[in-house]
């Protein structure tokens, strides 16, 4: 069982804090209404790392159940 929860703590939570952490570093800039090549590309990785966090969490979840 710890196992598991090793691989819950590295599949979900990590990707949030990293997603977590680059929305808010972008979120924090000056430049913020004016997107520009970088941020959007800054943007679009965050959104995956939380997408994978939620995934991995729905999936911890699910497993629980059955």
């Amino acid at each position: 069982m710890g196992n598991r929860y090793r691989h819950v703590a590295t599949g979900v939570f990590v990707p949030l804090f990293i997603g977590a952490i680059g929305l808010l570093d972008l979120s924090q800039r000056p430049r913020f209404a004016n997107f520009h090549r970088v941020d959007v590309i800054q943007l679009l990785a965050s959104g995956m790392c939380l997408g994978i966090a939620l995934t991995g969490l729905i999936e911890f979840l699910r497993a629980q159940r059955t």
